[in-house]
């Protein structure tokens, strides 16, 4: 039995449901990680409160925190009803979540390698737990980074992100794999942007230390 760290993009939480129950059901330890981008942008536009990113993570104030939080809840609650009665909810900030701030882009912080004791409780019980990504402070965490931190805290043996892309794109063709270096040279030059540059850096960062990586049909590898 192996244990599995999967990242859900907010666009494909509900409908990734299947796949996270087919992987508990073939004997693994899953931990889901979701995101709510959709969701929470969607609800800022409507409150009037500014969208704002820089390096593919979202700046947040007070107030956006307040979106961040009441969006990730929701997105939440609808996983955990998708995936029935073996699914646990966890807010990331109430579980003992850590982050280290980044004061640039206000209330956010980059998670560390944790191993929260209710991760590892839902776990040895035989249930899903669904974290979502708030650290303690509270501050809004990039889910795939939280994804990262989680599976290397809890010492996962695949990080997987599910996404509404088929996985890393270059020149319109999707890569089958690549290497460290090679996502390194890419996110240094700023060859990419949006939402698969936080993905790519959590899966180097889980690669580094071990971890098999994959975002869609792109594994990250040594």
């Amino acid at each position: 039995m192996s244990r599995l760290v999967l990242k859900l993009g907010g666009r494909i939480a509900h409908g990734a449901a299947a796949h996270v129950l087919d992987l508990a059901a073939a004997g693994h330890e899953v931990c889901v990680v979701h995101g709510a981008g959709p969701q929470i942008s969607s609800e800022m536009e409507r409150l009037g409160l500014p969208v704002e990113f820089m390096r593919g993570r979202r700046v947040t104030t007070a107030a956006g925190l307040d979106v961040v939080r009441a969006s990730l809840a929701q997105v939440n609650r609808e996983l955990c009803d998708a995936l029935g009665d073996r699914a646990i909810g966890l807010l990331g900030d109430e579980i003992g979540l850590a982050a280290e701030h980044v004061a640039e882009l206000g209330l956010v912080g980059d998670p560390v390698p944790s191993r929260p004791p209710a991760v590892e409780a839902a776990l040895a019980e035989g249930l899903i737990p669904v974290v979502a990504p708030l650290a303690a402070g509270p501050l809004n965490v990039n889910a795939d980074e939280a994804a990262a931190a989680l599976a290397v805290g809890l010492g996962a043996e695949r990080l997987l992100f599910l996404t509404d892309v088929p996985g890393l794109l270059l020149e319109g063709a999707v890569v089958q794999e690549i290497a460290i270096h090679e996502a390194d040279r890419l996110l240094d030059g700023n060859h990419l942007e949006g939402g698969i540059v936080p993905k790519l850096r959590a899966a180097v960062t889980a690669a580094r230390l071990g971890l098999r990586a994959e975002i869609g049909e792109t594994a990250v590898v040594g």
